[in-house]
Parts: structure tokens; sequence; C-alpha cells
């Protein structure tokens, strides 16, 4: 049986972009690297901060450093939990190599892990409520750090939602404001999207939703509907097109910690959140080279 790895699903991109952050952060002359020269050095990588954590990002951490000829052995595995302080991985090789990555590396693995960190913990407490639906983030990712970032929902354990305008035809209310209506925008994204993209359309109530059903969009995102009135619109909409019309329901917008358990509710199929990578709290983590012994 073939062993499955989160690094499995990256693109055969993604090294190039890792070349590019390094470009970045040293675009000319390396003063530091001149200072402390070429002499072979081990730093210990060390996750901190003051709270329970996801290791995530090990793919892009270890490509940093092997693109500067350096090894990493690492004393964790992909998606597993820590408390601080943790000895996390052993970085090997010149020390000015070590410090051109330490940066990149630190500042890419202090994101991720804060994604899945946080995406574990949304999940869990939704479980912890009796969802038994979809957790979801969104697209409002960082530009150029989509990879990272979706990579991270993906280890925290919820589902990354769509990747980018081509994956899937999501319809929200410019769309169908510049196409005249939500059944003429339907119509129009099918005749060039097929029958192998799903069709998500954001709607603000419960006509709207029956216009997109009848029209035959596959997800209807209830956006910004809360409380009892995203209870029983579900409900009402659930009744009226059973044996009709197969859809999912997705609720989005404005939800938190705190509300969770109000809008995590199972007539919902779907909740997709930007508060799992948007503004999410990091987990520090620092690099130390060693003395030699």
């Amino acid at each position: 049986m073939a062993t499955n790895s989160y690094e499995h699903l990256l693109p055969p991109s993604w090294n190039a972009q890792v070349a590019t952050w390094l470009a970045e952060d040293t675009p000319s002359f390396d003063y530091g690297g001149y200072v402390v020269g070429e002499a072979h050095r081990e730093a210990f990588l060390f996750g901190k901060g003051t709270q329970t954590a996801v290791l995530a990002g090990r793919p892009f951490f270890t490509e940093v450093f092997a693109q500067l000829g350096c090894e990493v052995e690492w004393h964790m595995q992909e998606g597993e939990t820590f408390e601080p302080i943790k000895h996390v991985a052993t970085v090997r090789g010149k020390a000015r190599h070590l410090l051109l990555g330490e940066r990149v590396a630190l500042n890419m693995l202090a994101r991720c892990s804060g994604i899945a960190t946080k995406s574990k913990r949304i999940k869990d407490l939704a479980v912890g409520y009796g969802y038994k639906g979809i957790i979801a983030g969104t697209r409002k990712t960082t530009p150029g750090f989509r990879l990272v970032e979706k990579y991270g929902m993906i280890v925290g354990g919820i589902d990354p939602h769509r990747h980018d305008l081509s994956s899937m035809i999501m319809l929200k209310d410019n769309h169908i404001w510049s196409s005249g209506s939500i059944t003429a925008a339907i119509k129009q994204a099918r005749a060039v999207g097929g029958f192998g993209l799903m069709l998500d359309v954001e709607v603000g109530s419960e006509a709207e939703a029956d216009e997109a059903i009848e029209a035959g969009a596959d997800i209807i995102m209830l956006d910004n509907i809360e409380g009892e009135q995203l209870v029983s619109v579900a409900r009402n909409l659930r009744g009226k097109w059973e044996g009709k019309r197969k859809f999912l329901f997705e609720t989005s917008g404005n939800i938190t910690e705190a509300n969770l358990g109000e809008r995590a509710i199972n007539d919902i199929d779907i909740l997709s959140t930007s508060v799992v990578h948007q503004s999410v709290q990091h987990i520090d983590f620092s690099l130390k080279i060693q003395m030699p012994k």
C-alpha cells in the first residue's frame, strides 16, 4: 500500500516558488554571510510560543535549505501537535547558508503552522458542537503565498475550498448584478464551464436561493444569514426541493470562534470561513546555531 504524504500534493512548480523567496530576501550582497563564513555548523529549530501548535510546512522549509546546500533532519511528523518549547528539527550546513535560509524558512513555517493550528482548533470546536459537515477556508489568501496557506489548511484537517478562479465556478453578488439575474448568470457560466465544474452561487435570501436552485446551482451559499433565520431558510428549502434537485448549502461571512456554535448546524453542509487564515496568529519558531563541540 502506498504511503500518503502531504508533500505529494504539491505541483511541479513549487520548488521554483521557494527560489523566488530566497531571491527576494538576498537581492544583492550578503554582508552578514561574509562575516560568518563557511564553517560547517548545526542549528536547532525550536517551536516556541505559548500554545499547543500544529507543525505544518515541512516540505517548504526543507526545500529552502536544500537550495542552499543544507540538510534538515526532522524530529516531528507533518501535522503533529507539540507543546512549546520543542526541538522540532536540526539543520546542518555552512554557517552563511544556514543564515541565508533562516528568516525565509521561519517566516513560512510560522504562518503555515499558524494556519494549520487555527484550522484544527476551528474544526475541533465544530465537531464538539456536533457538527458533521465540512469546515472550509476561503480564497481570501495572500497573493503569491496561496499554495502554502491552502497547504496549511489541509494539514490542519479542513477543506481548503476552491484554489483559484479556474477550479470552481463561484457567482457572487457582482457577477449576478452584472449579468442581470441569478438565472442569467448561471446559464452563462454553465455554457462555458461544462459539467466538470461545481457551481456555487451566493444568495442573500430564500427567494434568491429558490432561483439559484431552479437554475441548477450545485451549492447555495447563504451569505451572512445567521441565527434562527439560517436554520429556517435551510429547512424550508430542503423541504421544498426534496426529490426535485440535488444541492449543498454553504454558510459564510462573520464566522468566529465565539459564534461558531450558532453557525455549525447540521442543516448546513459547508461552513466556510477566512478566520482560519486571515489575521491568524503565527506560531513562533527560532533557529539557533550551536557552538562546535
